[in-house]
């Protein structure tokens, strides 16, 4: 009978090859197995494709403000949809195969389904292995509702959507999360007539209700949106029928964007002895990821908890740590970031607006619309708001639909990691004009609204200038 091996990973997207390279450094006694295809769910339809489509998309939209900087002859532009697509399959595959070459796992990689006979033995391809540990990072799947299939191929996900040749000229987006409002916005920019669903008015993940209705209103200039009840769909003549209750359209294609489901159905998780919830998942500790105190470590979007790539790759390296260590060890988590790439791009950092503690925090905004370098470059959209707490000014969240705004986002999550207060931000440099004076005004409207500055404050303020604290 063969030694039982040290681990074995089921699943080879971010999470999985992120535990790997953990679990690769301590020993040679491992196996990886993966069901479908290989290669990140990011590489493969997910964050990249989706970025090239929505590069391609802004660049042709640009041709609209041409003329207010003295461009004439934009109204000859058109787009070649086919060619748009066959780029981004390129590219696609060119980062796919980064992935692959990434995963290196020879012989050690198994293609195939994966069953759980217990929380030390898996079984594969009809071949039982045997592990001291079981690292469980099977991914997610789109959401399709069941009698949406009855559509064939009318019917697409961003697992299909990329690999269309060409695309209706009519497409329904239904939800408009963040995959949905990336999508519809770059379908609509490339000329495709875009009708997008959404059972509630938030979007975007964005809880704050002025940043969201900015966004929203920027959203309804391109596209229409429909806000209402679940939208059904029914075969018509011409195309599928897509209504809500207070709207109806007849589309060519359907874009399922409604969020991602764990792909832990059939794993045999109820082989573990632990009780699982109504969503069939394990109790997870989140801080070590292991399920109960069995030797299962369950990482990325597989536990359901922060279905982003970072976070992803975090769990990985915290599954593959803890599945060679003598005991498991709890791990801090980053400050929470979420970015969604539309325009004006939008983002959450650290505690959601809908999170905050009642009567505990002070918010500043600043409305895009008259800020100098945005209205230099045509994008003078949008909102930004901070919070931040009440008596030590430090900075607990944000979130903002801005031009640029992944690049306030980040400057925003790293101070929330560093725990630092409104008048901390407001000691550093802001360069003139650049699109983060922008943040600058939100900032100086939070500390407007807080208690005044102690004396040590403003000592150290005058010590980078009277401008520094306004």
């Amino acid at each position: 009978m063969s030694q039982p091996l040290d681990v074995i990973i089921l699943g080879a997207g971010s999470a999985g090859l992120a535990a790997l390279r953990e679990v690769r450094k301590r020993t040679d006694h491992w196996r990886i197995v993966n069901d479908g295809p290989w290669g990140t769910t990011c590489a493969r339809v997910g964050c990249m494709p989706s970025k090239m489509l929505i590069e391609a998309a802004n660049a042709y939209h640009a041709r609209r403000a041409l003329h207010t900087f003295g461009i004439e002859g934009a109204d000859a532009l058109r787009v070649d949809l086919p060619a748009v697509l066959r780029r981004v399959r390129a590219l696609r595959d060119d980062f796919v195969a980064g992935t692959l070459a990434a995963t290196d796992a020879g012989e050690r990689a198994i293609s195939g389904h994966a069953r759980l006979l217990d929380a030390q033995r898996v079984e594969v391809n009809g071949q039982v292995h045997t592990a001291r540990r079981i690292i469980i990072a099977t991914g997610s799947r789109p959401i399709v509702p069941e009698d949406w299939l009855a559509f064939g191929d009318r019917i697409l996900t961003t697992d299909t959507l990329f690999e269309q040749p060409t695309l209706g000229p009519r497409v329904a987006v239904i939800g408009l999360g963040p995959l949905g409002v990336e999508i519809a916005q770059a379908l609509a920019r490339l000329g495709v007539e875009v009708m997008a669903f959404a059972t509630g008015k938030s979007v975007a993940g964005l809880s704050d209700p002025a940043i969201n209705d900015a966004l929203l209103a920027r959203l309804k200039d391109e596209f229409i949106v429909n806000v209402g009840d679940k939208a059904e769909l029914r075969e018509v003549a011409g195309g599928i029928q897509v209504t809500n209750g207070s709207a109806t359209v007849v589309v060519d294609q359907v874009v399922a964007a409604m969020g991602r489901r764990p792909n832990l159905e059939h794993l045999g998780l109820d082989t573990l002895g632990v009780e699982l919830d109504d969503k069939g998942r394990p109790p997870i500790d989140p801080c070590t990821l292991q399920v109960g105190d069995l030797p299962v470590f369950i990482a990325g979007d597989a536990d359901g908890d922060r279905p982003l790539l970072h976070e992803a790759a975090d769990e990985g390296h915290i599954a593959g740590l803890n599945a060679l260590a003598p005991t498991p060890r709890g791990f801090a988590r980053r400050t929470p970031l979420a970015i969604t790439f539309s325009q004006p791009q939008a983002a959450v950092v650290g505690q959601r607006h809908a999170d905050l503690p009642e009567g505990q925090w002070v918010g500043g905004t600043v409305d895009f619309a008259r800020q100098g370098r945005a209205r230099v470059a045509q994008c003078n959209h949008g909102r930004l708001n901070v919070y931040a707490e009440h008596g030590s000014g430090r900075l607990l969240g944000a979130e903002l639909c801005a031009p640029a705004g992944e690049h306030m986002a980040h400057l925003l999550a790293l101070a929330v990691e560093q725990r630092l207060t409104v008048h901390d931000l407001l000691r550093m440099p802001f360069y003139h004009p650049v699109l983060e004076e922008g943040l600058r005004t939100a900032l100086r409207d939070a500390a407007s609204r807080l208690p005044k500055a102690s004396d040590s404050d403003l000592a150290a303020c005058e010590a980078y200038g009277a401008s520094a604290l306004d």
